[in-house]
């Protein structure tokens, strides 16, 4: 397990050979994971928790972030105050080719069917 952060503020990762394919899967069942997951896709860079507006509260929105966080689908860390969180992209196309381009494309098309809170 890796950890990045300020001194103090230390959030655990799992390293890239301990991300497994059933925590990615579970990950990214729940409708608010994956929306965050197809929003993180789309940035440029890493987004801000508070960025996100998710139908849930903020306990439940921090639960979130901590289940990809710790499946391995997205890496965080603090910015001064601000918790910024990433897409771990290169690990997961690594370790599971196409596998994410799929389940965004999947993603994406139920959206435009249905909308977000489908």
């Amino acid at each position: 397990m890796t950890e990045t952060a300020a001194p103090g503020r230390v959030l655990p990762h799992p390293d890239r050979a301990e991300i497994r394919l059933e925590g990615v899967l579970h990950a990214l069942s729940d409708p608010v994971r994956l929306r965050i997951v197809r929003e993180l896709s789309t940035a440029a860079d890493e987004l801000s928790c508070s960025r996100f507006d998710l139908p849930v509260t903020k306990s439940t929105t921090t639960h979130h972030f901590r289940v990809l966080r710790e499946s391995g689908v997205i890496r965080q860390c603090y910015r001064g105050t601000a918790k910024m969180s990433g897409l771990r992209r290169d690990d997961l196309d690594d370790l599971f080719p196409g596998l994410l381009d799929a389940l965004l494309t999947a993603a994406n098309g139920q959206y435009a069917r249905l909308g977000d809170d489908a």
